[in-house]
């Protein structure tokens, strides 16, 4: 595996056994939060940066990721357990306080582990995908009625085994056109098929993605290979787990409805994301669900892997983000 130099990897005891971790650095805690399908990997031009700039950043492979246990239960993936993982990687650190970053689903992962434990979180990043307070109708039922002669990306990955039945026989040409759909500069053009969508007549996802396109400018074979020789290993199943579960959250977290999160945070998504897009009104009620918010930032021509298409700029608002934070 490509490794992060000076990194120390460390599995730490939690609830559902074991979380993996990569540490690099001293100073006050920085937990970094992957999303789908990712690793503690995707961190990787963070690590060295954050380390270098005073501070003991550790990335996580989420519960059911890469080394860190993988319950078989599917109801073990609730965002619940998620935020308990993280105070459990906090205390098995030593430490009594952190600073939370989350990407994709980590960001939400970083949103509510920020709203339910602010005894341990003191500040919470998002990239990519903004905080929106639970309430609304169910989830499920939300994403059952988007499309309409299509189905919506995550009503077909909520149903299990049907994307595994997709993915796992080609592990890394999935991942490879997934990476590629949602980069900026591979992702498809106007009036091609949309990605987020599958027929509903037994299509896939593979066929909308833009596998022709080649990888993306961040990603490369060497890398691609990393996260492919994770999933070959663990199958998709914990991971995509974590998208059958969002009903759950939704009855889990009912007494939370409509709550924001007033620790220091700070918001960055790309322009060309249809994650931060899409959820354009989320961000547009910062002010109100999270008050705290130091910067929000929206990075032009970018797609929605941001750490790694654009990992100098992503770099300097966290550093200079943190800097201001009180420790």
């Amino acid at each position: 595996m490509t490794m992060v130099e000076d990194a120390v990897h460390r599995l730490v005891p939690a609830p559902a056994g074991r979380i993996h971790l990569v540490e690099q650095g001293t100073g006050p805690l920085v937990l970094l939060v992957h999303g789908f399908p990712e690793s503690w990997y995707s961190w990787r031009h963070q690590l060295p940066v954050l380390a270098a700039a005073g501070h003991r950043a550790v990335a996580v492979d989420v519960r059911g990721y890469g080394r860190s246990s993988r319950p078989q239960d599917m109801s073990a993936y609730r965002m619940l357990d998620l935020v308990e993982d993280a105070v459990a990687v906090v205390r098995a650190l030593g430490e009594r306080s952190a600073v939370i970053v989350g990407h994709d689903w980590g960001a939400g992962i970083a949103a509510h582990s920020a709203l339910l434990r602010p005894d341990v979180f003191r500040a919470v990043a998002l990239l990519s995908v903004p905080y929106a307070p639970r309430g609304g109708p169910r989830p499920g039922e939300i994403f059952a009625g988007m499309g309409g002669d299509e189905e919506f990306y995550v009503s077909y990955f909520q149903e299990p085994g049907r994307a595994e039945a997709e993915i796992e026989p080609d592990v890394r040409g999935w991942l490879a056109g997934f990476y590629a759909a949602f980069s900026a500069d591979t992702m498809p053009g106007p009036g091609a098929p949309d990605p987020h969508f599958v027929t509903r007549d037994g299509g896939t996802l593979r066929e909308r993605l833009p596998t022709a396109a080649g990888l993306p400018g961040w990603l490369s074979e060497d890398e691609l290979d990393v996260y492919a020789g994770e999933f070959e290993r663990t199958g998709l199943t914990a991971a995509l787990n974590r998208y059958r579960n969002m009903d759950r959250d939704w009855a889990d977290l009912a007494d939370y409805d409509g709550a924001p999160v007033t620790q220091p945070s700070l918001f960055l998504g790309g322009s060309l994301d249809a994650s931060t897009t899409w959820l354009s009104d989320a961000v547009a009620a910062y002010p109100t669900t999270l008050p705290g918010l130091r910067g929000s930032h929206i990075l032009e021509g970018c797609g929605h892997w941001i750490q790694q298409e654009r990992p100098a700029e992503v770099n300097q608002y966290l550093t200079d983000w943190l800097a201001g934070l009180p420790r």
